[in-house]
């Protein structure tokens, strides 16, 4: 082994210990049961969005913020204490168009399109923190489509941008959540390591790995599972049209093995939230998320 192989094996032997240990022992929700959630976006108005979360019944929520003004901020912190929910991670995608297929999304979304990523940065950073002010413990987003190739200048490019993000989300005191879907879960997971920040873990959407074609989220756990902090609880069918997602449906009717997945995840330890995600909108919406909460309880126990 040449003097600069042994430098990386040690770099990379440190890195990967670091996440391991945090993996073992920082677990979002230590001490509390498994708990359902819902993802909602508050758009301008806070109250109003943790109202639908209350009058559900759920005792948690993800947020979705792109406006981190004092009225928001206040309106937020507001409703938070008016109906006792514990807002477990905030979500923000920044500035910029945002395509959600194969084509337009990898010149799009995240910070791995060069033209939106600074902008981007910038964004996460007053993103991480509005959520310090909330006392909210975790900033999510998605990363983008991470070259599967580590050789590829734009996945280094991805990485430092990625570990600027984190590293300030960690003198924040947060954890930094990437949303599975766009690249494999072992390119995340390399991507996790050789950004080198012990504050980086993942919110498992159940159903981007298969609408996105990269694998089910049962078999994932193996992979990432130990660095699971957020779960979307989503249902979806592969993609059948190579240039368009799969196709998003209701929980139990999709490829999704709920029992299975749950099962694996209380056996890695996880007692964070199950945050449903339906990603419709209207009567049909509450409709879906009301027999998703239900069938998801039975699991739950």
């Amino acid at each position: 082994m040449t003097e600069l192989d042994r430098r990386q094996f040690l770099r990379m032997s440190a890195v990967a210990g670091a996440v391991t240990a945090l993996a073992g022992t920082r677990l979002m929700g230590a001490g509390k049961p498994m708990r359902l959630g819902l993802f909602v976006g508050i758009e301008k108005d806070p109250a109003a969005a943790l109202a639908k979360v209350h009058d559900l019944g759920f005792p948690t929520c993800q947020v979705a913020v792109e406006e981190f003004s004092p009225a928001i901020e206040t309106g937020l912190r507001n409703a938070m204490q008016k109906y006792g929910i514990e807002v477990t991670a905030l979500d923000s995608l920044g500035p910029g168009p945002h395509v959600w297929d194969f084509y337009q999304g990898p010149l799009t979304i995240g910070l791995v399109p060069r033209q939106y990523r600074r902008q981007r940065i910038d964004h996460f950073k007053k993103a991480s923190d509005f959520a310090k002010k909330l006392g909210i413990p975790a900033f999510h987003t998605h990363n983008g489509f991470i070259p599967e190739n580590p050789n590829d200048p734009v996945y280094k490019e991805t990485v430092e941008a990625i570990r600027e993000v984190a590293s300030y989300c960690k003198t924040n005191g947060q954890m930094v959540l990437y949303e599975t879907g766009q690249e494999s879960p072992t390119t995340l997971l390399r991507t996790i390591q050789d950004v080198g920040v012990d504050n980086q873990f993942v919110n498992l959407d159940t159903a981007n790995l298969i609408l996105y074609g990269n694998g089910n989220p049962v078999d994932a756990l193996d992979v990432i599972g130990k660095l699971v902090r957020g779960v979307h609880a989503k249902d979806g069918l592969f993609p059948t049209d190579p240039k368009e997602l799969g196709k998003e449906v209701p929980i139990g009717q999709g490829k999704v093995d709920f029992p299975k997945l749950i099962q694996r995840l209380k056996e890695l330890g996880y007692t964070g939230a199950i945050t449903i995600e339906r990603e419709i909108s209207g009567p049909k919406q509450v409709e879906d998320i009301k027999r998703s909460k239900a069938y998801l309880e039975k699991l739950i126990g």
